[in-house]
C-alpha cells in the first residue's frame, strides 16, 4: 500500500523575502535555463498568467532523471510570499509518485534578507521505496534559491 509521506527545508538568504520570492519562484521558469542551463533546458508557461491554476512546465538536461515536469499553482499570496503547486505531470508522477504538492513561504528574517521555508508532501506508488530522494529534492531546492539569491546580489535592481 503507497503511503502519504513529507519532508521540510528551511534556506536562509540575505536577500529579501519578495525579491527572492518574485524571482526564486514566481519567475524561475524565466531564470532558470539563464542560471541553471546544465539542469534546465526550457520553461515555460503552458497555461494562464501566473495566477492560481497557472500551469508551467520545466524541460530538464539529462542531469535530472526526468526529462520533463509540469507543474500547476493551486494557491497564492503574493504579499505573504508563498504558494503551493501540485506536480502534474514528469517528474516521477506515473512511474514511481503518485502525487506530490509543495508548499514554499519566504519570510522575512531580521537581518533584512529571508528564509524559504518549503514542505513537500509526496503519495509513493504502492512497491516505491524512497532512497536518497528526499536528500536529492533538498539539494535542488537550495540551488534553486541560492542561484537566485546569486543573480539577486549580482543584480540589485532585478525584481524590487
Amino acid at each position: 500500500m503507497a503511503s502519504t509521506n513529507s519532508w521540510t527545508h528551511e534556506i536562509e538568504s540575505s536577500v529579501a523575502a519578495p525579491r527572492l520570492f518574485r524571482a526564486g519562484v514566481m519567475d524561475w521558469h524565466t531564470l532558470a535555463p539563464k542560471l541553471a542551463p546544465h539542469i534546465v533546458a526550457s520553461a515555460h508557461p503552458v497555461n494562464g498568467e501566473g495566477g492560481i491554476g497557472s500551469v508551467r512546465q520545466f524541460n530538464f538536461t539529462s542531469a535530472m532523471p526526468f526529462s520533463v515536469m509540469k507543474e500547476r499553482l493551486e494557491f497564492l499570496d503574493e504579499e505573504k510570499c508563498e504558494c503551493k503547486s501540485t506536480l502534474i505531470e514528469g517528474g516521477g508522477i506515473g512511474s514511481a509518485i503518485e502525487t506530490a504538492t509543495s508548499h514554499i513561504k519566504v519570510e522575512p528574517a531580521a537581518n533584512g534578507g529571508s528564509v524559504v521555508k518549503v514542505d513537500s508532501t509526496y503519495k509513493m506508488l504502492p512497491g516505491v521505496e524512497v532512497n536518497d530522494e528526499i536528500t536529492k529534492a533538498k539539494e535542488s531546492v537550495t540551488a534553486i534559491f541560492k542561484a537566485a539569491e546569486a543573480y539577486l546580489i549580482a543584480n540589485p535592481d532585478a525584481y524590487n
